[in-house]
């Protein structure tokens, strides 16, 4: 049991760091600044690591995690903060992320062959209501939002979600941080180019920038994602999607620790309801020690010879 919780705590705990991160990095820059300069330092460190351990791998699994690279951490970081700088509220975008393990379940049936009951879909509802219950108090948006804008969260959930199916179906057999070093170094191709580009990759010469930095790198980057793909490798689809219902509730609380947020009875109402709602989705149904047809077997009057008078 120990064994799958602690990554899973990892998971929910490293994941919700994203947004304090972003939170951080906005009072000092723009967000395509903040994604720049967080994977230049993520590709420096991963590049100085691959080239002193001299590891190598196939061209084919260098695509396959390039690729994930351009969905996971390119299309759901930048259509993420784009709908942020676009006026989107972010509670609009953890509502519309919540959709991702009903989006996995429905894809999993699908493709893996993945089945779930009547408990699982009740739990993936509620999950969904728990993180309305959260996110309930920031859901206007601004003024001069324009409309396409809400379509970018979308986006985001949709490129992780092909990332998470892509590494599943492709199973490459490459160690978790050489994958990771491939994919962050795609992204820091990917956003210093879009940074350059746009004019913005620039940083501000102040310690609160740099502080974000070390922020998204540490937790968010090597604690997030890495943890991200191991729970993914040592259990599946549905339940690393599942976990994604309690980074909301976990954000609220990191922004009181962090910056003083109030948390309210409805979001506290929320984080009980979320933690209801995992329980269901992940709780496997309790196995019998004796399989049905030995009961069966054995509870017929012909399975067995009749005691001697």
């Amino acid at each position: 049991m120990g064994r799958k919780a602690i990554p899973g705590a990892g998971f929910v705990l490293f994941w919700s760091s994203g947004f304090v991160g972003a939170t951080l990095g906005a009072r000092s820059s723009g967000a395509v600044t903040l994604l720049a300069w967080r994977f230049i330092v993520v590709g420096l460190l991963l590049g100085a690591w691959w080239l002193v351990r001299r590891r190598s791998m196939r061209p084919r699994d260098v695509a396959v995690h390039a690729g994930l690279g351009v969905l996971s951490q390119g299309g759901y970081l930048y259509f993420t903060y784009a709908a942020a700088d676009l006026g989107v509220p972010p509670g609009t975008t953890a509502l519309i992320a919540a959709l991702q393990p009903v989006a996995a379940v429905v894809l999993g049936q699908i493709v893996l062959g993945e089945r779930a009951g009547v408990r699982r879909w009740v739990g993936l509802v509620a999950g969904l209501a728990g993180v309305a219950l959260v996110v309930g108090g920031d859901l206007s948006g601004h003024p001069g939002t324009p409309a396409l804008a809400y379509g970018l969260p979308f986006l985001a959930m949709l490129a992780l979600v092909a990332a998470t199916f892509l590494e599943r179906r492709t199973a490459p057999d490459v160690p978790l941080m050489d994958g990771l070093a491939v994919q962050s170094v795609t992204s820091t191709v990917l956003f210093t180019g879009i940074a350059a580009a746009t004019g913005q990759l620039t940083p501000p010469l102040v310690p609160e920038f740099w502080f974000a930095i070390g922020w998204v790198v540490v937790f968010s980057t090597f604690g997030g994602y890495g943890c991200y793909w191991l729970v993914l490798r040592r259990s599946s689809v549905t339940t690393v999607s599942t976990l994604l219902y309690l980074t909301p509730p976990t954000t609220m609380v990191l922004a009181w620790i962090m910056f003083g947020d109030t948390i309210t009875l409805r979001g506290l109402l929320g984080l009980v309801v979320c933690s209801v709602a995992v329980v269901l989705v992940l709780r496997r149904p309790r196995k019998l020690s004796v399989g049905r047809e030995m009961m069966a077997a054995c509870s017929s009057p012909t399975s067995s010879q009749p005691p001697p008078r």
